[in-house]
């Protein structure tokens, strides 16, 4: 009979706890545990990324579209420091992420060994929740055990270190003894619901407004029904953060869509003529978009305490899970509707949809990336998973995209680093394999990480029920999100040297892979390529060429601030700046067209 290891345990421990697939990357560090992997049958399954970063970003993705833990395992030195960015996107986006790395011998650390590094302290910030170097094979039962349930009890990244020494150890069996401490897997959770008197205090504020806006965020994705029938109680315009908007019906007349930098025009004017606010689940950053201070009294609901406050002042905080506390909260509150406010909120979301329409069919060189989105809206799968990556595309997707009820998106929030796209929607396909998944990203995301999971989505997909999964390149051979900001918050024109990005054949590289996918160059074309991909028996690419010179322009009246220097920079361009500035002017039109 042979031996059980330290490494068994870990993974026995990892299948009670339900853990269906670990990603990572295997290294002599780590190996321990890789091979006890493998002789338990590959379960849970490992899943190889082909980079550390993509196998974090993968186990972060894993958590946001299941609500499960997510799992990374890598080795220690370079694989261990890899795994630093998308854990941090677990820790801002507030995932429960578990990272298992190794690490060298007991007997040499504190020697400079090779790959050597103090991951305790390198992890310390990202994982300040719980961070722990095993250091005897007593510990790994309970070790194991607490990782999972911090990771879970406090939405965020845990990091378990064991040194190569202990994972070829020889697991040790639990004794009831002074110094020994003995676990069982399992993690519970409690009801939170707000204080009494902050309800009715809530209640009394919210049924005093005259002029109610919502702000509703991630926090609320299990609570719309009552967050609509508040809202319609009160008379409330709605918007959504980023992260909120996959949560909210944008599709009833009062729901203004996202804010902030991105968002829409409606959001702009529900935000900004409001004399009382609700925000429900939300941390969104952009305070510049929120009521100006003093402009309106204010209500949050937030499940975490020490976010009450964060971004606005305010009157009354709701410490409490959304659904339970929107549920005790709606009858204590009067119907408060007022006529012209809701007539005005109703006027800017037509208003605004009238504008994202007609910004759609804008003409550019050679083809407007807002019209891609808004081709897709038409065409969405009412069962789709989106998988979105950071840059110029989340504008196109918060300000064009409307999706049917239940249809998750999940972007890196928070962190907002590029490349979580590609990663994030393998990991979501794994979870769901009979749901079709949208990957949505630029050039420049998918040239960050993208091209190099391409291969490993050539590995996995002919074992997936549902084999549609399509990934949207929008290519404008720009860092177009960064070209924007140069103007708008540098007053400096394009600097190519940082912002040319090289025009890589995406569609062709699929092919190669055994993949499929076209090149798309005409947007009258869009329509079809659309219902192509979503007909395909494999994985497409559609590579579409999109003009950079669109412009990423706030919603006004802060866009209005934004044209000087977005004028003035483009005037420095000269000749390369004269598509771009045309294009400029048009949307200014746009906004102020009554």
């Amino acid at each position: 009979m042979v031996e059980k290891s330290v490494s068994d345990v870990v993974v026995e421990r990892l299948t009670v706890w339900g853990v269906e697939r670990v990603f990572g990357y295997s290294g002599d560090g780590i190996n321990g545990v890789v091979e006890a992997v493998n002789r338990a049958g590959n379960m849970p399954a490992f899943i190889q990324a082909r980079h550390e970063e993509n196998a974090a970003f993968m186990a972060v993705g894993h958590a946001k579209f299941t609500g499960q833990v997510g799992v990374v395992m890598s080795t220690q030195g370079p694989g261990a420091i890899h795994l630093l960015n998308g854990l941090y996107d677990a820790k801002l986006d507030a995932v429960p992420v578990v990272a298992i790395i190794g690490q060298q011998a007991r007997s040499v650390l504190g020697a400079g060994y090779m790959q050597e590094v103090n991951l305790s302290t390198l992890f310390g910030d990202v994982a300040s929740r719980f961070t722990q170097l095993v250091s005897s094979p007593e510990q790994i039962p309970f070790v194991i055990d607490k990782a999972f349930r911090t990771a879970l009890a406090t939405r965020s990244p845990v990091v378990v270190i064991i040194p190569h020494d202990v994972q070829n150890a020889s697991a040790e069996p639990s004794t009831h003894e002074h110094g020994r401490i003995t676990t069982n897997p399992g993690s519970w959770s409690a009801h939170v619901r707000p204080k009494d008197e902050d309800l009715r205090a809530a209640a009394e504020l919210l049924s005093a407004g005259k002029k109610v806006a919502f702000l509703v965020g991630q926090g609320a994705k299990d609570a719309w029904p009552t967050v609509q029938a508040l809202a319609e109680k009160l008379g409330a315009g709605i918007t959504t953060s980023l992260l909120g908007k996959p949560y909210v019906d944008e599709t009833l007349p009062y729901s203004a869509g996202t804010m902030g930098h991105l968002g829409t025009t409606a959001s702009a004017f529900v935000l900004g003529n409001c004399d009382t606010l609700f925000i429900i689940g939300s941390n969104d950053p952009w305070t510049e978009f929120y009521p100006a201070p003093g402009q309106a009294i204010a209500v949050q609901l937030d499940i975490d305490a020490k976010l009450i406050g964060n971004r606005y002042p305010i009157e009354v905080g709701l410490v409490g899970d959304a659904r339970i506390t929107l549920e005790a909260l709606l009858p204590l509150v009067a119907p408060s509707s007022n006529p012209r406010w809701v007539a005005d909120v109703h006027s800017a979301v037509q208003r605004w949809r009238d504008i994202s329409a007609q910004r759609a069919q804008v003409e550019a060189n050679p083809i407007n990336p807002e019209r891609v989105l808004r081709e897709l809206s038409a065409q969405l799968p009412a069962n789709a998973q989106i998988a979105l990556d950071v840059g110029s595309v989340v504008y196109w997707y918060a300000r064009q995209l409307i999706l049917p009820p239940g249809v998750p998106v999940h972007v890196s929030g928070t962190l907002a680093s590029m490349g979580c796209s590609l990663p994030y929607g393998i990991a979501g396909k794994l979870a769901h394999p009979d749901r079709p998944m949208i990957v949505l990203s630029g050039d420049g995301g998918f040239q960050m990480t993208g091209v190099a999971e391409l291969i490993t989505l050539s590995r996995l997909w002919r074992d997936w029920s549902d084999p549609r999964f399509v990934i949207c390149v929008l290519n404008n051979r720009d860092l177009a999100e960064v070209s924007w900001e140069q103007r708008e918050m540098e007053n400096s024109p394009r600097f190519p040297d940082s912002q040319d990005l090289p025009d890589f054949p995406a569609a062709n590289y699929a092919a190669l892979l055994g993949l499929a996918g076209e090149k798309v160059e005409d947007p009258a074309d869009l329509g079809e390529a659309w219902r192509r991909a979503f007909a395909a028996d494999r994985p497409y690419v559609l590579e579409i060429f999109t003009d950079p010179n669109v412009p990423l322009l706030p919603p006004f009246p802060a866009g209005e601030a934004k044209l000087e220097p977005m004028t003035t920079a483009l005037h420095a361009e000269a000749e390369k700046g004269i598509d771009a500035l045309r294009l400029l002017k048009k949307y200014a039109a746009h906004e102020r067209l009554e």
